[in-house]
């Protein structure tokens, strides 16, 4: 079963503060995550993972005249943003919530765990999947 694992912070709230954290506070925020990342490799459930940019650099798309892309600029009413995610492969859906509550454990600027919110969703049609029918 796969599972995309997102990690949202609060917009306005933390807005990556990361890079106002200490040198050692970020490297032990990131040496974190690379480890539970090795842990998943080493255990054949990762599949990806992908930090994203702040909102501010995001920009909504749709269609205009033609197909052609419409920017709307960013998306200012959003209480959360998407910060990043995993997509994992997992035999249960309970192991994929161990993984996300492992992600929102990660150490924080005083070394506490931030406790961030991290939402689970299944992956309906895994990548090259046929889903014409």
């Amino acid at each position: 079963m796969r599972f995309m694992i997102m990690m949202n912070l609060p917009a306005g709230e933390w807005d990556y503060p990361i890079f106002e954290w200490t040198p050692d506070a970020q490297k032990a925020h990131t040496d974190y995550h690379k480890r539970m990342n090795k842990a998943m490799r080493d255990a054949g459930e990762f599949i990806e993972v992908a930090g994203l940019t702040l909102p501010a650099q995001a920009k909504l798309v749709h269609a205009g005249k033609n197909g052609a892309p419409m920017t709307d600029g960013v998306f200012p009413e959003t209480k959360e943003f998407l910060a990043g995610f995993w997509i994992v492969d997992v035999d249960t859906p309970a192991r994929a919530y161990e993984i996300a509550a492992e992600a929102s454990a990660a150490p924080g600027p005083d070394g506490k765990p931030l406790n961030m919110p991290i939402e689970v969703r299944a992956v309906m049609f895994p990548s090259g999947a046929d889903i014409d029918h």
